[in-house]
């Protein structure tokens, strides 16, 4: 990984900037690039990358705050200051740290914890003790949910709560607010009650208690989904944390975001594909059919990973470790082959989280369920740091329309 990703010397910032070595040292002076000393026995501070390319930027647009505006609202620039999650050089990092190895190595808790407090070892206090009200909720759920989705669950517990959860109608503990949401969100889908373990657990002894193992996949799968920086539902929640909406609130507005085809909703067309295709030697025949009726072929490519997407890479990979006698693994293999051919693009996390729930024969709706119970850390996250803030997202409209007559009558 190139060192230039985080840090340059003296002479390279100020070289990007163009601009003199004092007029940089101004810039720092004034709190505009960090610095800090080098690695080793370096005697050279070395400067934050970033800053010195978000410098660049304003420079460049700054005659121009419409343009800017614009195409920071399009996957364009940086629009908010954020210190959860890194997206660079084909990697995703949550507070520094690589999301494909805590995937690997700790608790879907853990990272919940790291992305709130900053602190992992905060996820023992956080999720001591179940939230008591959920029992009364699920089972007055359980009476009428026989035909909802778990998305609409979720809904309908999120907009119930708030009456049962005073302390989250006055901000004073946020971060168990969080813990108490997504106990009760777990608990919403898998239709239980109990419990201090751990929310992969539970989701796995709701859907597939013969596999013991799937608890490391689900668990994988949540950390992978946890936060991706500024998408969609993420800047939905913000907005929403931004008005000085209680924590209930900006979740509902995540999970709305989410539900959209362009986003997390996504995983239903991924699985229906991968149903339509059914078994290997069907993939070029049906994906050419969707090709040949103009439809895309879902699952494959992001725009933040023109290399690939890291977090699907890896889901992928423990699957096939996990469970390397899968047979819907040569299915997975067959389409992705033949997805790289066509779209030259690598499979992303939609089509990963299908996987995962075809290999584990779970609920038809599991791939989007696991992405909002994933992405509700990020939410709760995002709407932590804009409280903090205490600014009202409200961008300016750039009218088009007609005119008003203003003619003298």
């Amino acid at each position: 990984m190139p060192d230039d990703l985080f840090y340059l010397s003296a002479r390279a910032a100020a070289a990007r900037l163009n601009v003199t070595l004092p007029t940089l040292y101004a810039y720092v002076s004034r709190g505009l690039i960090r610095s800090e000393p080098g690695e080793g026995m370096s005697r050279a501070r070395r400067y934050h990358a970033a800053d010195v390319q978000r410098l660049v930027e304003h420079k460049t647009l700054r005659h121009d705050p419409a343009l800017a505006a614009a195409q920071a609202l399009n996957w364009g620039l940086p629009i908010l200051d954020s210190s959860l999650t890194l997206i660079a050089d084909g990697h995703l990092w949550y507070r520094g740290r690589d999301s494909t190895t805590l995937a690997r190595n700790t608790a879907f808790e853990e990272v919940v914890a790291l992305l709130w407090t900053g602190s992992a070892a905060d996820a023992a206090e956080l999720f001591a003790q179940p939230w008591l009200p959920i029992g009364e909720m699920v089972a007055h759920l359980a009476h009428f949910s026989a035909h909802l989705t778990p998305m609409q669950r979720m809904t309908i517990a999120l907009t119930l709560a708030p009456p049962h959860d005073l302390a989250a109608l006055t901000r004073a503990h946020i971060p168990q607010t969080g813990a108490h949401i997504l106990h009760l969100l777990t608990a919403v889908v898998t239709l239980a009650t109990a419990a201090i373990q751990p929310i992969a657990v539970q989701l796995q002894r709701a859907w597939c208690p013969e596999v013991p193992r799937a608890t490391e996949l689900l668990n994988a799968a949540l950390i992978l989904c946890a936060d991706h920086e500024m998408n969609a539902s993420a800047f939905a929640a913000r907005v929403v944390a931004s008005a000085d909406a209680h924590l209930y609130q900006v979740v509902t507005a995540g999970l709305a975001a989410l539900q959209g085809l362009r986003h997390g909703g996504n995983t239903a067309l991924v699985m229906a594909m991968l149903r339509a295709i059914a078994i290997p030697t069907n993939a070029r025949s049906v994906i050419a059919a969707r090709l040949g009726r103009g439809e895309g072929i879902p699952g494959f490519g992001h725009q933040l990973y023109p290399e690939g997407d890291p977090r699907a890479a890896a889901l992928l990979d423990q699957l096939h470790q996990v469970m390397p006698a899968a047979s819907v693994l040569a299915l997975i293999d067959a389409v992705v082959a033949v997805g790289r051919e066509v779209t030259a693009h690598q499979p992303n996390i939609d089509l990963a989280l299908a996987a995962l729930a075809l290999a584990l024969e779970l609920p038809e709706d599991a791939p989007l369920t696991i992405f909002a119970l994933g992405r509700t850390a990020g939410w709760i996250a995002h709407a932590i740091e804009q409280y903090a803030h205490g600014q009202l997202l409200r961008p300016r409209a750039r009218y088009v329309g007609l005119l008003p007559d203003i003619s003298p009558a």
